[in-house]
């Protein structure tokens, strides 16, 4: 009965002109009533619809706050329901929209705003209107990226989580709608505000900032309210050292020269304000010098020497007198006190090349040769003696026996 009105019905609207939306058709109307829960269009004056629990979409600007006037698009769901109202859908036309408007963001290379709903070690679950996309560790702005000493994966994670529930600005560096394939980039568009504020930058310039983040191969220091710039480890300071924690703390106050600006990174010097202490090694030491040096780290290719606190040498391994299967960690340890001879020395490279002055090892083995030499000799020397001793007895006896004999002789 049902059907036969619907029929009918919709005889009448082709009649007077009015197309009769079907499953599937993306319609325009007038919100009638808008609610959290519900929401009523005017379709043409003729048909009324209904937008209702799951199908309301809010992720999309236009349905977000709807209010009665405002004009919205629906996908039809059913013609008709229990209500006689056609029964439409946001979320469908809010998802098309989504991956229109991530399709114009990846085009134009525009930058759009997504929330973190998850983290793992490679990076950030995200989402963008319902549509899920992926934020790599190596994506993200500085300011964001995990610089864990030591690089403990447990501590990276953590930090990744925390920046759950927030939101981001990223660009759309990967946009692979039949995979499904979304990847997002923070850094890329902290890339874009960083370089025109590079203009007033300029190699030889001297920033004063504060250091955020202490990593193995260098310190981050952040000048000028937002500008971060990199000191790599070996432009921490003059002598060699293993680690910048070493030297500083996140918190410390210093200064740096800018050394390189490479597309938006800067990349700065501590080290070029202080005085190069190899200008005056040449004064210091020199070419067949013997020096006391202190072992401060072995390598496979030979010893690293601490000569004082700035000059440091390199003793290779073929100047340190091994012999067969022998092992520097097996002669040397790090903290040990050795005379070392200079063999070369280039201040403009900062370079000291050693060799072993003393070798401890030798004079051993030439102390353990004499001492049994010398036992030898003495074990040599009782032996002598003794033999000594007994000829000259039996000599005393065979004298005392002729001696007797001839008394013998005389008395008879």
């Amino acid at each position: 009965m049902l059907e036969e009105k619907t029929s009918v019905f919709a005889d009448l609207l082709e009649k007077d002109g009015v197309n009769i939306p079907q499953v599937g058709d993306i319609i325009k109307g007038t919100v009638v009533t808008a609610s959290k829960s519900e929401v009523v269009l005017d379709i043409d004056g003729v048909l009324m619809g209904v937008v209702r629990g799951p199908e309301l979409y809010a992720e999309v600007d236009e349905y977000a706050n709807l209010k009665p006037g405002d004009q919205a698009e629906a996908a039809v769901l059913e013609t008709e329901n229990e209500g006689g109202h056609i029964e439409l859908s946001f979320r469908q036309v809010g998802q098309e929209k989504a991956w229109e408007a991530l399709r114009e963001a990846f085009k134009e290379k525009e930058t759009v705003k997504i929330r973190i709903i998850d983290a793992n070690k490679g990076g950030l679950l995200a989402r963008y209107c319902q549509i899920n996309g992926f934020l790599p560790v190596s994506q993200l702005a500085p300011e964001n990226y995990p610089r864990i000493s030591g690089g403990d994966k447990s501590k990276i994670l953590e930090k990744l989580k925390s920046f759950v529930g927030r939101d981001f600005e990223v660009s759309v560096i990967t946009l692979n709608e039949d995979e499904n394939k979304i990847i997002f980039s923070e850094k890329d568009v902290w890339n874009k505000k960083q370089k025109p504020a590079l203009d007033r930058y300029n190699v030889g310039m001297v920033v004063d900032g504060r250091i955020t983040a202490i990593t193995n191969f260098g310190v981050f220091l952040n000048f000028d309210d937002g500008m971060e710039g990199l000191i790599h480890i070996s432009e921490i300071a003059w002598q060699r050292i293993d680690s910048p924690n070493e030297l500083f703390k996140v918190g410390d106050h210093i200064k740096a020269e800018i050394v390189s600006i490479d597309g938006s990174k800067i990349f700065l010097s501590s080290k070029k304000l202080q005085e190069d202490p190899w200008q005056e090694a040449s004064a210091k030491y020199s070419v067949g010098q013997t020096v006391s040096g202190t072992v401060v780290k072995l390598n496979p290719f030979g010893l690293f020497v601490k000569l004082d606190e700035e000059i440091h040498g390199l003793a290779h391994i073929s100047q340190l007198n091994l012999a067969g299967k022998e092992k520097l960690s097996d002669l040397f340890k790090s903290g040990e006190v050795r005379d070392f001879e200079i063999v070369s020395i280039s201040p403009s490279e900062h370079r000291l090349g050693l060799k072993l002055a003393d070798d401890k090892k030798e004079a051993k083995k030439k102390g353990s040769k004499t001492k049994k030499d010398d036992i030898t000799e003495e074990v040599k020397v009782e032996v002598t003696e003794d033999k000594k001793q007994k000829e000259e007895k039996a000599e005393k006896k065979v004298v005392e026996v002729k001696d007797k004999k001839k008394e013998e002789k005389a008395a008879e």
